[in-house]
């Protein structure tokens, strides 16, 4: 089915306008928009941008993920290189003394180039469904600003780990020295680009926690399912590491991110990570979003606040949803949905958010 939509910018909110069914492919006519200080923008043939047609595209697209952070052909040479997290057993945090169901806190931490590292809490429940949830805070702090998404889980006897992007929570903020720069505090994501060189990837400090602590539960634990979980720059975490791994098998990006072409707001542009010229050259967002949800039994579903103050807004997603999800039925396994939540005004999961995800884990 074709579709124009056009769609205008109000305060921050995305608005679609009646569109009009030209025929019965997936394309979207391109069309000409005015928006509210007259420019224009042209919407996009959707199969222009996606160039994933059969399984030898999702792997080709992976394997080039996967040079691009590691510099490695594969995930394996990643997930035996060796690294494990250093792990301290048990141990306490009195913020945590009010969690139900939590048996135990182990506390983990992935040590990273230029002496960067990334603290994660593995919190165990006394009753234990088997499963994990990853909880990937972002970019505003401590994972303990997530708390509630955190006991939402435990309560349901998941295990969770928790964790937040460079630079941030508990996490590190190294001064380091840097040839012909000198030294420098890094206490932003947008000075990680003059870490690049052509033996390292600064890309890589937002995934590389991840493998390697994934890594360790398969070693040490027996879960049953991998299910990732990521608030705004977290929910950009959940986006590009699921396309990666295909063993993380459910992904739930909240207000984590849009395609570029929907970008029309400053606040929706994103800081390095989220612009980075050379990542969405080897898969652009919407083909990262057909990544996360391929694979046997596996989904990906993105939920946006209708009303978000901070970013993502609106209803921008109705000009992708129906492609991403008609593409994984084509290539035959997976899923995609987008849930649109208007129960608040604010940038966070809310409990109707949660409820959502909790009937879609497997």
């Amino acid at each position: 089915m074709g579709i124009v939509f056009i769609f205008g910018l109000t305060v921050g909110v995305y608005k679609i306008f009646p569109y009009e069914i030209f025929d019965s492919s997936a394309d979207l006519v391109k069309k000409e928009t005015s928006i509210e200080n007259n420019q224009f923008i042209m919407q996009s043939d959707l199969n222009t941008l996606v160039k994933i047609n059969q399984e030898s595209d999702i792997e080709k697209k992976r394997n080039d993920l996967i040079e691009f952070f590691w510099n490695v052909g594969s995930l394996q040479r990643v997930q035996y290189a060796g690294q494990l997290p250093e792990v301290e057993s048990d141990i306490y945090d009195s913020r945590y003394n009010n969690f139900q169901n939590l048996k135990r806190i182990d506390k983990l931490t992935v040590e990273m180039e230029y002496g960067i590292n990334s603290v994660s809490y593995l919190l165990l429940p006394e009753e234990s469904n088997q499963k994990l949830i990853l909880y990937h805070h972002g970019h505003d702090g401590d994972f303990l600003l997530g708390s509630d998404t955190i006991q939402f889980f435990l309560e349901r006897d998941f295990t969770v780990l928790a964790m937040t992007m460079p630079l941030v929570g508990m996490n590190n903020q190294p001064i380091i020295e840097i040839d012909g720069f000198g030294e420098m505090h890094l206490i932003s994501h947008n000075q990680l680009s003059l870490l690049e060189q052509n033996t390292f990837n600064p890309m890589k400090l937002f995934i590389h926690p991840i493998q390697v602590n994934l890594n360790f539960l398969d070693k040490e634990y027996d879960f049953k399912r991998y299910s990732i979980i990521g608030l705004s720059g977290g929910g950009w975490t959940a986006v590009v590491y699921s396309a990666i791994d295909d063993r993380i098998t459910d992904s739930f990006s909240i207000a984590g991110s849009i395609p570029f072409y929907l970008r029309v707001d400053e606040r929706d542009i994103g800081d390095y990570e989220q612009t980075n010229v050379d990542l969405y050259k080897i898969a652009n967002y919407l083909e990262l979003y057909v990544l996360s949800g391929y694979g046997n039994d596996r989904k990906h579903i993105q939920i946006f606040n209708k009303n978000d103050p901070c970013c993502f807004s609106g209803y921008g997603y109705e000009t992708y949803e129906y492609f991403i999800d008609n593409k994984l039925a084509q290539l035959g396994k997976g899923s995609f949905q987008i849930f649109l939540d208007d129960t608040h005004n604010q940038h966070k999961i809310s409990n109707t958010a949660l409820e959502h995800i909790a009937k879609n884990i497997g």
